[in-house]
């Protein structure tokens, strides 16, 4: 049940830009394709990362030796890149104003949406820290790779969110979507705090 463990983490994959990113696509006219886009390329990135990091500390875990403490080198790297991550998710908690280039993405295409959900999920920081820390930890539970899909998974499904809400709400969408968009923006820090430490207290739990 170790897919159990890390699917919080999920949360912290889609929290800032990511999400928002989101949120304006499912605004635009052509909101099916960009949505479908931004989530198939954000799909093909989070695989390719955390099936890396699967890989790479599946190799180190079966040539480490146990420490005194029970963990291994694995460990104390997952547990340094968690705490670079909250770290960086607290400094970062003042900057409400979405990016720049977010101003543009009323204009973007398909391909845009596909690339930026490609480099977004698989390359922004906090994310490539999430990602290589799930894997690592899944691996170093002894798991396969498949135990990492459900956490894929909930991770498009939470990009996926706005183009549901705007399918089952409608008109509504367009005055409901803006105000979980501008919550999301200021409050996900907090979220993605408590979910990180979460993290760090299972694997020093071994």
């Amino acid at each position: 049940m170790d897919f159990v463990k890390v699917l919080p983490m999920a949360f912290v994959m889609v929290a800032g830009p990511q999400i928002i990113s989101s949120f304006f696509f499912a605004t635009n006219p052509a909101w099916k394709r960009l949505s479908g886009a931004y989530v198939l390329g954000a799909a093909v990135s989070i695989s390719l990362v955390v099936g890396a990091a699967f890989l790479l500390a599946k190799g180190a875990s079966s040539s480490a030796e146990e420490a005194d403490t029970g963990l291994t080198t694995v460990d104390y790297v997952i547990l340094a890149l968690l705490l670079f991550a909250i770290v960086r998710t607290y400094l970062k908690r003042e900057e409400s104003e979405p990016p720049k280039w977010m101003g543009k993405l009323q204009e973007a295409t398909p391909k845009t949406a596909l690339v930026l959900g490609f480099l977004l999920l698989g390359f922004f920081p906090s994310d490539i820290v999430t990602a290589v820390s799930v894997g690592s930890f899944l691996a170093r539970s002894g798991d396969s790779f498949m135990q990492a899909l459900p956490f894929i998974g909930l991770t498009l499904l939470f990009l996926g969110m706005p183009a549901l809400l705007v399918v089952a709400l409608g008109p509504r969408a367009q005055i409901l979507l803006p105000r979980v968009r501008d919550w999301m923006n200021q409050n996900s820090w907090i979220v993605s705090e408590v979910v990180l430490v979460f993290f760090v207290a299972i694997v020093l739990s071994g």
